[in-house]
C-alpha cells in the first residue's frame, strides 16, 4: 500500500517494564476501509490504537497514519485523526453545543466558524433538543454521540473507534454502526476495536485478530470463517431421544467425533457440498421416518473463529491492558 494514505504499521513493538504489550505488530488499512481489530482483554488492541494516535511512542517499528509518521510528525497525525475511546472525554459542566464550540476552537476554527460547525453537528447527530443541556445530564448513548461529533468538528482522514459501543443501548449502538457506514462512504479510514464479534462481522471490510501482542490472523470475515471448516448442516430432532436413530440414519455423513451444540440436542454435519449435503440429509431423515424441529445449512460464526484462534471465547475475562 501507499504509506501516504490510510494506515501502515510495520513491526511495532511496545513494552511497559517487563510486560511486552506489542511484539512486532504489522498490518495496513486502505483509504475508506473499515478494519476490525479483535482480541481479548490484554491482547494489545488499545495499546495499538494509543501508538497510532500518538498517545504513546513505540519502542521499535514504524507507523504511518494519513501520510504522517507517528514518531517523526505526531502533530500532523493528530490533525488528521479522530479518536473515540471507551469513555467520552467531555466537559460535563458545558452543554453539548458548548462542548462542540470548544473543540472547534481547539482545532483552530474561528469563533463564528466553530459555532456554525457545532450547529451542523447538533443536527446531524439528532441532539437538537438536548443542545443546551449540560452534558452531565446526558444518557450514555447521547454522550457517545456528542463525543463522536466533537471528533468530527474538522473532517478526519483516519478514525479510531476504541470499543465505541461498550455499554450502549441497542438504539445508540445502531447509531454508531450507521456512523461507521457514513465514514466508509466518505472515504475515511476506520480502525474499529471491539469485543462484540457480530459488530466486527457486520461493519468490517477486513479483520485482524491480535493475541498476546501479535497478529495471529487477518482477512475478511468470510476468509476467517472458512478456517473453521466451512458450512455445516445442523439438525434438531423433535425429541432428544431420537438422536441415536438420527446418528444411524446419517451414518457416513458424520465425522467420527461429530459436533453437538448446547445440551447435545442437535447434530452438526460438515457440508462441503452446501445445499447438496442438505438435500441428502433431508432424504435420509425422511427415509428413516424421523421428525425434526429444525434443519438448516449454517456457516461458522465469528465467535467460533475467535475460539479456534485464541483458545477461549471472546467473553472470557482476562487481565486488562497496561494503563498508560
Amino acid at each position: 500500500m501507499n504509506s501516504g494514505q490510510g494506515v501502515l504499521v510495520e513491526g511495532i513493538e511496545k513494552s511497559f517494564g517487563e510486560v511486552s504489550a506489542l511484539r512486532g505488530i504489522s498490518f495496513h488499512a486502505e483509504p475508506g476501509e473499515v478494519l476490525g481489530i479483535l482480541g481479548p482483554n490484554g491482547a494489545g488492541k488499545t495499546t495499538t490504537v494509543n501508538v497510532l494516535s500518538t498517545l504513546i511512542a513505540p519502542d521499535r517499528g514504524r507507523a504511518v497514519v494519513a501520510g504522517h509518521d507517528v514518531v517523526a510528525d505526531p502533530a500532523a497525525v493528530r490533525r488528521s485523526i479522530m479518536l473515540t475511546g471507551q469513555y467520552a472525554a467531555l466537559d460535563d459542566m458545558l452543554s453539548g453545543f458548548e462542548n462542540l464550540v470548544m473543540f472547534g476552537r481547539l482545532m483552530g476554527l474561528r469563533k463564528r466558524a466553530a459555532r456554525a460547525r457545532a450547529q451542523e453537528l447538533i443536527g446531524e447527530f439528532d441532539l437538537t433538543a438536548a443542545a443546551g443541556r449540560k452534558v452531565g445530564t446526558y444518557s450514555g448513548g447521547m454522550r457517545r454521540r456528542i463525543d463522536i461529533a466533537c471528533g468530527l468538528v474538522v473532517r478526519p482522514e483516519v478514525v479510531f473507534l476504541d470499543e465505541p459501543t461498550t455499554g450502549l443501548d441497542p438504539r445508540s449502538r445502531q447509531s454508531v454502526w450507521d456512523l461507521v457506514s457514513d465514514f466508509k462512504n466518505a472515504g475515511i479510514t476506520t480502525l474499529l476495536t471491539t469485543q462484540y464479534l457480530e459488530e466486527a462481522d457486520a461493519l468490517s471490510d477486513r479483520i485482524i485478530v491480535i493475541d498476546h501482542g501479535v497478529v495471529i490472523a487477518q482477512g475478511t470475515a468470510d476468509e476467517l470463517k472458512s478456517r473453521t471448516g466451512g458450512s455445516f448442516c445442523e439438525v434438531v430432532p423433535v425429541q432428544s431421544a431420537d438422536l441415536p436413530a438420527l446418528n444411524t440414519a446419517l451414518s457416513g455423513l458424520l465425522p467420527p467425533d461429530f459436533r453437538t451444540t448446547g445440551d447435545s440436542d442437535r447434530i452438526a454435519i460438515p457440508a462441503p457440498d452446501g445445499h447438496r449435503t442438505l438435500a441428502e440429509v433431508l432424504r435420509r431423515i425422511d427415509a428413516a421416518g424421523l421428525d425434526v424441529i429444525d434443519i438448516a445449512l449454517r456457516r461458522p460464526s465469528l465467535d467460533e473463529v475467535f475460539l479456534q484462534l485464541t483458545g477461549h471465547p471472546a467473553t472470557e475475562n482476562e487481565p486488562a491492558e497496561v494503563a498508560v
